[in-house]
């Protein structure tokens, strides 16, 4: 089997000694080391080799370090550095020349390695040792998994805690990427059709019973909770080309981002598939509730409301007709522009557990606003509308929408 690659990412301009003392870790690993340099001003520290030199990952950005050096703005160049890395590590990937990234650094570094791994595959390892990774991570992370390890000192020079940090940064990266190289060559790798599935506790039972029949019909479901990061995530996958369709029966994090709770996937959820032309099954699933944080976080304007205490740290407030008319709205319109094949499917019967009948959230006015704004924005589209007596918890129900799903990936009228 080939020797492991690492992809070192950084600034040797101001981080050249820590660099060259990682590579070194690298080297005695037993892994091959390749050096992309993102900084724009000369090498400082840094005496071995360089694979990716930053004139390079400049015009790989489609700019001139020496533009970027002129112009003076920091924030240009790191924006710049971080997309020229991007560009040259996808194509070490696909050249098969990459099992892992390490990179080191402080807000600035941080960001372009966060920006030049955020497209590579989910299960390439990516490990960013920072000073930020105490603090709220989500900037560096986004929709990738990328791993975050606190620098607990400051990347300047090794010194007694830099040697223990960065030394079990250089041990995780090599044993990832040995894994990573070992698994590429020897797996027998799952060719079932990916299908993405939006779940919430609330919509779990839809979820699961949908799940089980995609899977008996041969496809393989990967389930993403609907947190703001799950959306991002089914976001980021359905543009990327590897779903075969994407089972949007959970799309709560839009009511997030309308009243402004703590779970917004942001304005574009419910886009990528649309615009990819990758089939899909929508529903309203949780769209009766905004989260927040424990009881006393909850913004005050919003005292007067229906709320209902899912646990200590989760605070689930009922959507109002107001708010359920808008997202249908947004949810209709969105809908009636995709390319892709649409199934809308709607649950008269409530759109979580805690919208059935005689449960906490449970509101017969809200939820027909819902339903018919949603209806009206789809009306005269390409959006095929089931309009169901079932609750979206119903067996009947997901496994309706499981076969819709499987119908419209096959091309089925």
């Amino acid at each position: 089997m080939r020797m492991s690659v690492v992809a070192l990412v950084g600034t040797l301009d101001t981080k050249g000694a820590e660099y060259q003392w990682m590579a070194d870790r690298l080297a005695a690993s037993g892994v091959e080391v390749l050096v992309v340099e993102t900084g724009t001003s000369p090498t400082h520290g840094y005496t071995g080799d360089i694979a990716v030199g930053r004139d390079e990952v400049a015009r790989a950005a489609g700019s001139d370090i020496e533009q970027l050096v002129a112009g003076n703005d920091r924030g240009v160049a790191t924006t710049t550095m971080g997309e020229g890395a991007a560009v040259v590590l996808e194509r070490l990937y696909g050249e098969g020349r990459l099992d892992g990234v390490l990179a080191l650094g402080g807000s600035g570094g941080s960001s372009i390695a966060a920006r030049a791994v955020r497209d590579l595959p989910i299960g390439l390892p990516k490990l960013i040792v920072s000073t930020m990774a105490s603090g709220d991570v989500s900037p560096y992370v986004g929709a990738s998994d990328v791993t975050l390890m606190y620098s607990v000192v400051d990347i300047s020079g090794i010194n007694q805690i830099s040697r223990s940090v960065l030394g079990n940064a250089a041990a995780a990266i090599a044993g990832m990427a040995d894994a990573y190289a070992a698994r590429r060559a020897d797996e027998q790798y799952d060719d079932r059709p990916l299908v993405a599935a939006s779940m919430f506790g609330v919509t779990t039972p839809a979820v699961e019973s949908a799940r089980a029949r995609l899977e008996e019909l041969g496809y393989e479901v990967l389930v993403f909770h609907a947190t703001g990061s799950g959306g991002r995530a089914i976001e980021k996958l359905a543009s990327s080309g590897l779903l075969a369709g994407v089972l949007d029966l959970t799309t709560t994090e839009l009511a997030d981002d309308l009243v402004g709770g703590v779970l917004s996937a942001g304005p574009a959820r419910l886009t990528a598939a649309g615009d990819a032309g990758v089939p899909q099954v929508v529903s309203l699933g949780a769209l009766d509730m905004v989260n927040f944080g424990p009881r006393d976080t909850v913004p005050e304007r919003f005292e007067h409301r229906h709320f209902f205490i899912h646990n200590p740290t989760i605070t689930l407030m009922r959507t109002t007709v107001e708010e359920n008319a808008e997202l249908g709205r947004r949810i209709g319109a969105k809908l009636a522009a995709a390319v892709a094949p649409t199934v809308l499917m709607v649950p008269r019967a409530g759109v979580s557990a805690l919208d059935a009948e005689g449960m906490p959230f449970a509101d017969t006015a809200a939820d027909d606003a819902l339903f018919d704004a949603v209806l009206r924005g789809v009306d005269g589209s390409a959006v095929t509308v089931i309009d169901s007596d079932h609750h979206i918890n119903d067996d009947g129900f997901a496994v309706r929408a499981a076969d819709e799903l499987d119908r419209l990936i096959r091309g089925r009228n």
